[in-house]
């Protein structure tokens, strides 16, 4: 059922995702849906604690691969965004889209607690961005000034905006090509230059 929604939403938005719609795609009855979700914002929040669980996994699996195939904390980092980038390659569609986007986009639709947990997605980016990227400057001091916050805020940025990009134009290798440039740029950062 989760599954089935998710793909309901990103393609048209939680708002114009039906109840209806969801039982009759995973061919249960209405009474079935409502003994697992008491309404639809419970539904909400189990499908945004779902796609950031997946989230994480998929984060983890990418930069701890960049972990194992280098010692030092940039390279770990630029291996990490290259594999990033040569995953969503991979999707012959494109990246299928973000909840934690969409559920920003329809705020409204949720309540509060919904709200809060998207904030805490979005916050863990951040620190978990934050914790690499400490652990680079460490070594590497910056060539430029630079909030080490604001740049972990980047890395999510360059992510959620790549998908809207390629979804927007068609591209779905955009996001990868985007990935790459972030790429290039924290090389740029953190790498000095001769001369």
């Amino acid at each position: 059922m989760l599954e089935i929604t998710e793909q309901a939403v990103l393609q048209k938005g939680f708002g114009a995702t039906s109840i209806e719609e969801i039982v009759c795609e995973a061919e249960i009855t209405k009474s079935g849906f409502f003994y697992h979700f008491r309404d639809k914002n419970e539904l909400a929040r189990a499908l945004l604690i779902r796609h950031i669980e997946k989230d994480e996994i998929l984060l983890d699996q990418v930069f701890e691969r960049g972990k194992e195939l280098a010692d030092d904390p940039l390279q770990q980092f630029l291996i990490g965004l290259k594999m990033f980038a040569e995953l969503v390659e991979d999707l012959p569609q494109g990246h299928p889209g973000c909840l934690v986007a969409a559920y920003c986009y329809q705020e409204r639709l949720f309540d509060r607690e919904i709200y809060d947990l998207n904030q805490q997605a979005v916050l863990g980016w951040r620190k978990r961005f934050r914790v690499i990227l400490d652990k680079i400057v460490e070594q590497y001091p910056p060539n430029e000034p630079v909030d080490i916050d604001e740049l972990a805020d980047m890395v999510a940025t360059v992510i959620e905006g790549g998908i809207v990009m390629s979804k927007a134009l068609g591209r779905p290798y955009l996001l990868a090509n985007q990935m790459m440039l972030l790429r290039s740029f924290v090389k740029l950062l953190f790498t000095k230059q001769a001369g």
